[in-house]
């Protein structure tokens, strides 16, 4: 997978968890993960597993969307 992707993807899924109105710790119990290892998620140090993101996903109401890429850029 493109790292860029992969970043933005993330980058995107942290900001839905800060905008969400739930405490760290909140999220972290909703998704069945500890504080810590969302604090390492929020601060970009580690990535998550595929079921807490899709846990995530869930209790933010988010979707991934395919874009159509870019004229002249790769896939």
């Amino acid at each position: 997978m493109n790292p860029t992707k992969h970043s933005l993807l993330s980058a995107q899924i942290r900001q839905a968890v800060r905008e969400c109105g739930m405490s760290m710790l909140a999220v972290a119990r909703a998704v069945e993960t500890d504080k810590a290892t969302m604090s390492r998620f929020l601060s970009g140090e580690r990535g998550l597993r595929l079921s807490t993101i899709d846990k995530l996903g869930t209790l933010l109401g988010l979707r991934i969307v395919a874009r159509s890429p870019r004229k002249g850029s790769k896939r």
